[in-house]
């Protein structure tokens, strides 16, 4: 690595203290080489002049020649502002300016020709106008060396406010690079760059930041992303190769009594094939010695449930305990429930574990985990309380995953002297491109199937001006026999967010579906957990035709009669909470429904995920949507929504060519050389060492 690259960054020519805390702050922009990899979001064509009467207000920025005029200083009761008028032989536009008036009055001499660059705005009675444009006379931009497309760079508007825009960034980039000269090292091996027809680095760098045209960009932006993504690759499956070499599992060989008699005796339902194929994987997981680590993904309603409770039992049979943790008390009591009434008169133990439970009452569950009378522990966040001690734990379930944070998931570790066996479950299901980067080094396996008999769920779309329609229809459910969620993403009135709210709703729904002849169940996340208790069971006894919630119901209740789900305020949710609340209807074997209630004006990523809800029912097209639409969270670090922090160019749901691509190349060099000891892998292992230094790889805690 070049040492000029780790210098700090107020040591670049121009920046100085007060820029590099702004830099520090607003960026993250430490080094040399943090500035380096800052690339540009867009290109604008520099090489193009128009004519003023060719550009119009819906343009994006035009470069203009022409002769200055009317220079003008206009005061006012607020702000003053500076305007001129720029003239070619096709006609004239006003040019103006609200900031740095003195210094632009400096620069501009009347009557002299200029090279103007700005977006025009259409002003009311005013024509045309561009609003704070870059400005220098025709002499110096002649003198320039030829960019041919320019870089615009990301700021804040603190940055903005010291005068760290955009132009001031381009300028930063062209100091570093005339400073680094031969100074950018090269990350990838002669042998890769010729295979591959990529460009060197260093060319890429300075073709990212200022490429002279479209075809030099468009090499450097490849040669990049292959370079990121690569070695994001390449991390993963060497962390995977070493894991399973290194860390030792326990082996679980037997598939004993207790497995073979819930399968042949009390299994209530025959299993699909993904089931059976996911459980044959996991099976020989535990089988080998090595430790699993092993993602589990499936569509709501798939039965991941009954897939970890034959692991459990697998475990179980060996000697060992197991335990199953969710992100709910709602979720933990219907697991809890459930894995009770699946294992009744087995002789086996299984307690539950939450926040609620009093302390009196944890005591001899503590005392089971510890001399071994509890086989199945079922909790919340409480499964990660230090006095939650194990006999002997074989695996750890995780169920919905995501909803953990990396390192609450850790602590599971912790557990045992031996890592557990681990199964992270996910309801939401993952593009195969996506859990193929994010889980990387894990074992993925998919029920890709759901139960026979199930009846697709039908979704539409409907705003306030058709609620009344919505309410017949509802009732006519209601009739039927059938029972329905409303659920809304506030529970109270909100300032500053424009959403229905539950504390309306429930108003709303009591004059529409008066007592006594309509029930309500009202369930929300302020309510005490013993009120929630009872208003979910009200509703699942079917003395309550409608439930009236937030999103505290997303995860884990299972009303088989609910036959339509009423999602309010549809556009504040995400398409993954959308199809998960989704998922609460459609598991009996009447037609479901949802209904997205939205107002009537939606911007267009809005509709866009309101189009792709009402088209499919297909979790993984919709998790694909998601990602696009959204960025796929934090591969290696503990972000769990939003743009990757650690990816710089590359994107997930643009990129997934060129991902599987360099998926497939990082394999082939592993399986010849795993540790990348050859010398033509010397730079592999090199930067790889470099990226990895000083860094907490939590991506093996799944």
């Amino acid at each position: 690595m070049s040492k000029l690259l780790d210098s700090e960054i107020k040591y670049l020519k121009t920046v100085g203290p007060k820029r590099a805390e702004l830099l520090n702050e607003e960026l993250d922009i430490y080094t040399w080489e943090d500035l380096m990899t800052y690339f540009p979001y867009r290109h604008t064509d520099r090489s193009k002049f128009y004519k003023i009467n060719e550009i119009s207000a819906n343009m994006p920025m035009v470069q203009l020649v022409g002769k200055i005029s009317h220079l003008q200083e206009i005061p006012g009761k607020r702000f003053r502002r500076l305007t001129a008028k720029l003239q070619d032989n096709t006609g004239q536009i006003e040019l103006v300016w609200f900031r740095g008036i003195n210094i632009i009055k400096d620069i501009i001499k009347p009557g002299q020709n200029y090279v103007v660059f700005g977006k025009a705005n259409l002003v009311k009675n005013s024509g045309l106008s561009i609003p704070h444009p870059e400005i220098e006379s025709v002499e110096k931009w002649k003198n320039k060396p030829a960019t041919g497309l320019m870089p615009h760079y990301n700021t804040s508007e603190a940055m903005k406010k010291n005068g760290l825009h955009s132009r001031a960034i381009q300028k930063l980039q062209e100091v570093l690079i005339q400073s680094l000269e031969n100074n950018i090292p090269e990350t990838l091996p002669d042998w890769m760059l010729k295979k591959y027809h990529l460009i060197k680095r260093a060319d890429a760098i300075r073709a990212i930041h200022f490429p002279k045209h479209v075809d030099e960009l468009s090499k450097a932006e490849y040669r990049l992303k292959f370079e990121e993504l690569f070695y994001i690759q390449l991390g993963m499956l060497k962390a995977k190769i070493r894991r399973k070499a290194a860390t030792p599992g326990y082996v679980f060989p037997e598939i004993g009594e207790y497995f073979n008699h819930f399968y042949h005796n009390q299994l209530p339902f025959e299993l699909t094939e993904a089931q059976k194929r996911v459980i044959r994987e996991i099976r020989h997981d535990m089988a080998t010695g090595r430790h699993m680590n092993r993602l589990l993904q499936g569509d709501v309603g798939s039965g991941k449930t009954l897939v970890a409770l034959f692991c459990m039992l697998i475990a179980i049979d060996n000697g060992f305990q197991a335990s199953l943790m969710v992100p709910t008390e709602v979720l933990a009591q219907q697991h809890f429930q459930s894995i009770k009434k699946f294992l009744d008169g087995m002789n086996l133990r299984v307690e539950l574990l939450t926040g609620s439970i009093k302390r009196k009452d944890r005591v001899p569950i503590h005392e089971g985990l510890r001399n071994g009378d509890v086989n199945i522990l079922i909790g919340t966040h409480a499964l990660l309380e230090d006095e939650v001690q194990f006999q002997k734990i074989g695996i750890a379930i995780i169920d919905e995953q995501h909803r953990f944070g990396v390192a609450q998931r850790a602590k599971l570790w912790k557990k045992s002297d031996t890592p557990p066996h681990i199964l992270v479950m996910t309801a939401t299901p993952i593009p195969r491109t996506l859990a193929m980067t994010v889980y990387g080094d894990l074992d993925v396996s998919v029920i890709d199937e759901l139960p026979p008999g199930r009846k697709p769920i039908i979704t539409s779309h409907a705003t306030d001006a058709q609620r009344l329609r919505v309410f017949k229809f509802m009732k006519e459910q209601i009739a039927a026999g059938r029972q329905i969620y409303v659920v809304y993403p506030l529970i109270y009135e909100s300032e500053s967010m424009d959403y229905k709210h539950l504390e309306d709703g429930v108003e709303s729904m009591l004059r529409a579906f008066p007592r006594p002849e309509y029930q309500l169940a009202v369930v929300h996340g302020k309510m005490k957990p013993t009120d929630k208790d009872y208003e979910m069971q009200f509703f699942k006894e079917g003395k309550a035709q409608i439930m009236v919630a937030t999103t505290v119901i997303e995860v884990g209740v299972d009303v088989p009669n609910a036959s339509v789900m009423i999602i309010e305020s549809a556009e504040r949710f995400g398409l993954s909470q959308m199809h998960q609340l989704r998922g609460r209807v459609g598991r009996g074997a009447e037609q479901s429904y949802c209904i997205l209630m939205t107002k009537p004006s939606l911007g267009e990523s809005t509709k866009q995920r309101i189009d792709i809800m009402c088209r499919t029912n297909d979790g993984f097209e919709i998790a694909e949507a998601d990602m696009k639409l959204r960025g796929p969270g934090d591969i290696e670090g503990t972000q769990q929504s939003g743009l990757p922090i650690n990816l710089k160019i590359a994107s997930l749901g643009k990129d997934q060519q060129i991902l599987q691509f360099v998926r497939n190349v990082a394999n082939l060099i592993l399986d010849r050389d795993p540790n990348l000891e050859a010398e033509a892998n010397t730079v592999l292992k090199y930067t790889l060492q470099a990226q990895n230094k000083n860094k907490l790889l939590w991506r093996k805690i799944s």
